[in-house]
């Protein structure tokens, strides 16, 4: 299979799609983590929370960095690209256009030919 094809590309968006998905799953337990510790009534423990905060922002920034460089390439992706469905819809109403222009031509031939022959 070629590297660019759009079928990868997509299947490899969903893996680094499911990655941040485990990722902000493990922010939301760090989180938790945190909190436990801050209502520990033995009081926090600072190398907890600083590794539990450190992992933190770690993760968010990896998140955001994961979620712009998706956002970006689902902008390039382009699955419809070969569809000729908007030509198609382009096309059936040019000629609905131009069997109502024909109709009112008819219809002013029909006019003019009246006017000719009562004259």
């Amino acid at each position: 299979m070629n590297m660019d094809s759009p079928q990868l590309t997509h299947n490899t968006s969903l893996q680094r799609l499911q990655n941040v998905e485990k990722r902000i799953v493990r922010v939301l337990e760090l989180a938790g983590g945190v909190m436990d510790e801050l209502s520990n009534p033995a009081g926090p423990r600072k190398d907890l929370l600083n590794n539990h905060c450190g992992e933190f922002m770690k993760l968010i920034k990896d998140i955001q960095v994961t979620l712009r460089e998706e956002i970006k390439s689902a902008c390039e992706y382009r699955p419809f690209e070969k569809c000729d469905y908007s030509a198609r819809l382009s096309s059936e109403i040019s000629c609905k256009k131009l069997e109502h222009v024909l109709s009112q031509l008819d219809t002013m031939k029909e006019t003019v030919d009246q006017y000719l022959s009562s004259a």
